[in-house]
Formats: structure tokens, C-alpha cells, sequence
């Protein structure tokens, strides 16, 4: 393949604001990029160009970012991916490494967090932490995101799961996960 179609990132992200911003900073750092704001379109750019990093997004719209990690990972099994997500949760991040991708970033990420995590050797669920108890409300985060993901992603099933009405588990899935 001829360095015409090679690009460095593939960012797949369904905001365009957030996506155009990325890959300027990227441009600005002289990689090439390509921008897909669907599962569809990231598949499409992985059959025409060898990509060697891509940024992947927890929700894209309708779609899975996890499902399209293992459908990257079926395509090219050497691409490196990062998952970018502003609704972060302990299992989706296990999830994501298991999936394969080599590291798990919570938005708002710069460039430069962004292209660390790149250089960090891949996560292990055996590497030991710095062991800080979770604050009651982000425990909370963490079961309902694990029960969603149990879930399909059903927010009826969900709240039925979890015993609480589905409006209080919308409203609480609206709200910004708690840090710690």
C-alpha cells in the first residue's frame, strides 16, 4: 500500500465540533486523519486507508463504540485504539481493554492525553492501582452503568434491573458520572 493511503487517526466520534477540533490538533502535530461520525463510516475508512491509531467514542448515536472495537480489531488486528468517553465507568473500561483497546480516556481529553495514552504499554487488569474507595454516588454511576451494559443498553430493562422507575434512571443517566 502506498503512503497515499496510509493516514495515522482515524477519529470516530458522532460531535462534529469535538471531531473537527481533534483532528485539527492532530494536523497541527503533522499526522494525517480521516473523521467518521458513525460505526458505518469507520468500517468504510478501514477498508480503504491503512490506519494505525484510532480514537473511538463510548456512544455514537445508535451505535456501540465497543462493538465497533471488535469490528476494528476483526479488520486490523494491528490498529491501536483508544476509547474517548464522557460517561466512563469502571466496566465499560474493562469492556473496552478486553475488546481491544490499549487504553480508556475519560472526556474532556487533550491532544497530549490523548497521544500519551498511545504510548502507555497496554492496560492490564492485573497492574495495581492506587486503591482510593469510591464516594457513594459514583459506586452508584458504576452498578447502573454495569447494569445498562447488561441490559443492551434497555433503559426500560434497566430500571426494572434495578427496581426504580425508568424516568428517575433517565434523569439520573442524563446527569455527568460523579469523579470519585
Amino acid at each position: 500500500m502506498n503512503s497515499q493511503n496510509t493516514l495515522d487517526f482515524l477519529i470516530v466520534d458522532d460531535d462534529p465540533t469535538l471531531a473537527a477540533m481533534l483532528e485539527r490538533a492532530l494536523k497541527r502535530r503533522q499526522f494525517s486523519c480521516a473523521i467518521a461520525q458513525d460505526a458505518h463510516q469507520a468500517l468504510q475508512l478501514i477498508e480503504q486507508f491503512f490506519i494505525a491509531k484510532a480514537i473511538v467514542d463510548l456512544k455514537l448515536g445508535n451505535d456501540s463504540g465497543l462493538q465497533l472495537i471488535r469490528e476494528l480489531k476483526i479488520k486490523s488486528p494491528d490498529l491501536q485504539i483508544v476509547m474517548l468517553t464522557g460517561y466512563s465507568s469502571i466496566s465499560t473500561a474493562v469492556e473496552a481493554v478486553k475488546s481491544g483497546a490499549i487504553n480508556y480516556l475519560c472526556k474532556p481529553a487533550d491532544t497530549d492525553e490523548i497521544l500519551a495514552a498511545f504510548g502507555q504499554e497496554p492496560i492490564s487488569e492485573l497492574q495495581e492501582m492506587n486503591y482510593t474507595p469510591l464516594s457513594v454516588d459514583r459506586l452508584e454511576w458504576e452498578h447502573i452503568q454495569k447494569v445498562l451494559q447488561e441490559n443492551n443498553g434497555n433503559i426500560s430493562a434497566t430500571a426494572r434491573a434495578l427496581g426504580m422507575h425508568r424516568r428517575t434512571l433517565q434523569r439520573k443517566l442524563q446527569k455527568r458520572p460523579v469523579k470519585q
